[in-house]
């Protein structure tokens, strides 16, 4: 009887928390590549790289509470400083590949593909 208590107690909240936190993680990640969104999270841009089609529009928002800069290595494009929950959008027109990095951390980086 203990150990049934045990479980229900204990392990059938751990699970839950578990399954809520994959769940959220995987819908960050799923809305990003679904809808042209690139998220900077924990220092990183996810997904670290898309492929979009020529005309599409890529919007970038900073989750991190520190500012970033999104900068084009080509000098095509440069954001202006984002802070928490700011976004930053650019219309890629040309077919190519587009390499995009933290123009404050410089070892945040990630690949746009335009086809």
């Amino acid at each position: 009887m203990l150990t049934t208590l045990f479980r229900r107690a204990f392990i059938l909240p751990l699970g839950l928390g578990m399954l809520m936190m994959a769940l959220a993680c995987g819908f960050t990640v799923a809305q990003a590549q679904d809808s042209n969104a690139v998220v900077i999270k924990s220092f990183m841009f996810s997904p670290m790289s898309l492929t979009i089609k020529a005309g599409s529009t890529v919007t970038w928002k900073n989750l991190d509470g520190e500012p970033h800069v999104v900068v084009s290595d080509s000098g095509l494009f440069r954001s202006g400083a984002l802070d928490q929950n700011d976004t930053y959008q650019f219309k890629f027109d040309k077919p190519g590949v587009y390499k995009i990095l933290c123009g404050i951390h410089p070892y945040m980086k990630e690949t746009i593909t335009v086809q």
